[in-house]
């Protein structure tokens, strides 16, 4: 119980004396949120650590869980709980939490307090996500996340930051809409078969449901999981914000919110609806090959270097989609990789975009070049993590987009082989980032800066688990499969799609 109160409390205190400290000098407020993640990171990874014999975790053994009643009334709890897949994702909060406030030391120099006290209330609203078992708990974090994401990328952004935050607010809080309504109709017809009203995941799972009802309150639920995931074609808000929003900005939106989506679809989606997305499998498989290929090509058109990024996020996360709805062990271990190593290279290659925006002052490729002689320490860091992103063999991604292959083909080959023509133009649109921003003819002559420490620290740490991983994924494997298994037996009474 400690242990889960511990890990949500650290980024909503650490936000609230980050802004209290600030106001005397902004410094403290950079100190105070970075003493707060490392707090967070150093403790879940202990955590980690010490569960790492454990390994029932399934859905009715936890390894941690808080059950308070809430609002009694209406059968609502504050019901916290922890497996191995939480586990993950929170460890990879902390994470790119440090990431982001040291990538944006510099670079943040207006309301600073305030900043800080945003960037870390959005990874305690994640933080919120990925323990909440009473659904509408889940949506009390999920709805959290929404607005400290809104004043990051409103404030702090760049040229066009407004409608990219409206955009941003729109879209999510439509999803969110949709989702509440089914997270109600779920609750409703609980109570119409059981005659208690419950708003609580495990007495949920098994709720009797007509196929048409069942239908209507899964699709509430992909829809707002696939806006946030983003799934082609509820995409659109996704360039933009991107492009707009602050470097840690940007780095917590593609390592943490874009993955709270796919975690919607592992713990929720598919467990609380198994007829309706047997069904739904191979049209949702059949989006997610779309996304891929959609993305890729889309990457590939942009001239904008954060906006081809951002494109790349759309073709990797329709991996997660294939892998979700292909729902066999390969492949949802497949998509636990996928979240961390997207999570990790396209955070890093963020990164990377905002410390070469802070020096040339544009993101126009067809005004780079050459940059390698410039600036040859970033220059490595963006092959490493351009070839990251393509799935090279030796790195998580490759793992990843593996394991999803895998599995998918095993459900629906065609829709796979399909799919795989992503990897050959993910290989094209990673090398012609490097092309056309570190060799080819300059456009310009630029004198600036290369890494710094810090920055190259940031980099690094990247880069290393990137490595580890991709070598020795078992850590990962292991922690999250009891998790999958307890998962795959929650939605065990039906067979996703045929063949498997």
């Amino acid at each position: 119980m400690t242990t889960l109160l511990v890990l949500l409390l650290i980024p909503f205190a650490g936000g609230l004396l980050a802004w209290a400290a600030g106001r005397a000098r902004p410094d403290l407020a950079r100190w105070t949120a970075l003493a707060a993640t490392a707090a967070g990171l150093v403790f879940s990874v202990i955590v980690w650590i010490q569960s790492a014999h454990v390994h029932q975790l399934g859905a009715d053994l936890w390894m941690a869980q808080v059950n308070w009643a809430w609002i009694p009334q209406l059968g609502i709890r504050f019901h916290l709980a922890m497996d191995g897949l939480s586990l993950l994702m929170i460890v990879l909060t902390y994470f790119l939490g440090v990431a982001g406030v040291l990538a944006s030391w510099t670079g943040i120099t207006e309301r600073v307090p305030f900043f800080h006290f945003n960037l870390l209330w959005v990874l305690a609203g994640v933080v919120g996500v990925f323990l909440a078992l009473d659904l509408f708990l889940f949506y009390f974090f999920w709805e959290l996340m929404l607005v400290p994401m809104y004043f990051l990328i409103g404030i702090w952004g760049h040229e066009n930051r407004t409608y990219a935050a409206i955009k941003f607010f729109i879209f999510t809080q439509a999803g969110g809409l949709l989702m509440l309504l089914s997270i109600l109709g779920l609750a409703f017809a609980h109570r119409a078969a059981t005659g208690t009203l419950t708003f609580d995941y495990m007495e949920l799972v098994g709720t009797p449901l007509g196929p048409v009802s069942g239908m209507l309150l899964m699709l509430g639920f992909f829809i707002a999981f696939a806006i946030k995931l983003p799934a082609f074609p509820l995409h659109t808000w996704l360039p933009d914000a991107h492009t707009e929003a602050p470097t840690a900005g940007s780095l917590i939106l593609a390592g943490l919110l874009l993955k709270t989506g796919a975690y919607g679809m592992l713990r929720f989606a598919v467990p609380l609806f198994p007829d309706a997305a047997a069904r739904f499998a191979p049209v949702a498989m059949a989006i997610g090959a779309a996304g891929i290929l959609y993305g890729a090509v889309l990457a590939f058109a942009q001239t904008d270097l954060k906006r081809m990024v951002a494109y790349t996020s759309v073709s990797h996360l329709g991996f997660v989609l294939l892998g979700v709805f292909a729902w066999n062990p390969i492949a949802l271990e497949g998509v636990v990789m996928q979240m961390i190593a997207h999570g990790l290279s396209t955070g890093g290659l963020f990164v990377l975009v905002g410390f070469l925006y802070e020096r040339l002052h544009t993101r126009d490729m067809s005004r780079m070049g050459d940059l390698w002689s410039v600036v040859p320490r970033m220059g490595g860091f963006a092959m490493f993590l351009a070839m990251a992103s393509l799935g090279l063999p030796g790195l998580a991604n490759f793992v990843a987009e593996f394991l999803v292959l895998l599995g998918s083909y095993r459900a629906n080959a065609a829709i796979t082989i399909v799919a795989t023509v992503g990897l050959v133009l993910a290989t094209i649109y990673s090398l012609w980032l490097m092309q056309k921003v570190f060799h080819g003819r300059p456009a310009e002559t630029w004198k600036v800066p290369d890494l710094r420490l810090r920055e190259a620290a940031v980099l690094l740490a990247l880069v290393v688990v990137l490595v580890w991983l991709g070598f020795f994924p078992r850590p990962v494997l292991d922690t999250a499969r009891p998790a999958l298994d307890g998962l795959h037996q929650l939605a065990s009474v039906v067979t996703l799609t045929g063949g498997r």
